[in-house]
């Protein structure tokens, strides 16, 4: 996350800006645009992954599909199906996937939460029209989180058209202890995700108390908190098995008045009734 100062620019024309000092500021897709989700390279750029990236690669588009067969990870990857079925191995040892009688998904060990079934892929087409329709109505940085682990990933944005905005980069990852949209995600985490991760913390009974009024509220608020400056408002978007994903928007403090943060948390709560009535469909 970073509070980024540029000239703003046009969604639909946009073009990436660089300001020393300052975060490359990425062009947003336009309007009908495919959305490039999958964590997929073109093969020029592949042949020049480690080891490591490429067995990565293999991990978070597992991820983005949700299940997908080997042969199809092979085929997306430009990737031997030999080399993909090495990887597949090792991360099925650690307990990162599983295998399935469709082929391959996110194992156990990752699968924390109710709704995991929802790939990322999925999940960013549907909120993709209700963060675009949330800055519309509220000004600022829309955000999709969920939780992988340990921690809370950003996986898509639209950015705040002012000029000082508050960006959270696609890939994110984030402490759940830290911030509205991690809070959400931990509050609404099984007991023992809970306990794993306020275990390292030197205020866990008043982080408990935090989470018990985000879980009866349904809301998160944050100021200041991953970046100074700045606020966070957060609703979770939630299915009968459980939280898929958090939803939120983020906002330089001296914009965040007490009427922006009531019309943002009503405005929040309607988009993620939103994408949860889209992910029934």
């Amino acid at each position: 996350m970073a509070l980024i100062l540029t000239p703003a620019v046009s969604p639909r024309h946009a073009a990436p800006v660089s300001r020393p000092g300052c975060d490359t500021v990425l062009a947003l897709p336009a309007l009908g645009d495919p959305l490039s989700t999958a964590r997929d390279r073109p093969p020029e750029e592949a042949a020049e992954d480690t080891s490591f990236a490429r067995g990565l690669r293999v991990f978070l588009t597992i991820a983005d599909r949700g299940e997908i067969r080997a042969d199809e990870l092979g085929t997306l990857l430009d990737t031997p199906l030999s080399t993909v079925y090495r990887y597949l191995r090792t991360l099925t040892e650690f307990g990162f996937i599983e295998r399935m009688e469709g082929g391959y998904r996110l194992g156990q060990r990752l699968h924390l939460t109710g709704g995991a079934t929802v790939s990322s892929e999925e999940l960013i087409r549907h909120a993709d029209p209700v963060l675009r329709m949330l800055v519309a109505e509220a000004g600022e940085t829309a955000v999709i989180a969920r939780r992988v682990g340990l921690t809370a990933v950003c996986l898509h944005e639209v950015q705040s058209p002012h000029a000082l905005r508050v960006t959270c980069e696609p890939g994110t990852a984030t402490p759940l202890v830290a911030g509205a949209l991690a809070k959400v995600l931990l509050a609404n985490a099984p007991d023992d995700i809970q306990d794993e991760a306020l275990g390292g913390t030197t205020h866990a009974g008043a982080l408990r108390r935090d989470l018990a009024t985000v879980l009866a509220e349904g809301v998160a608020r944050s100021e200041s908190e991953l970046y100074s400056g700045t606020v966070i408002i957060a609703v979770p978007i939630l299915r009968d098995d459980g939280i898929v994903a958090a939803i939120g928007l983020i906002a330089p403090a001296e914009r965040a008045t007490l009427p922006w943060r009531a019309r943002a948390t009503r405005l929040l709560a309607e988009g993620a009734a939103a994408i949860t009535g889209a992910l029934r469909e």
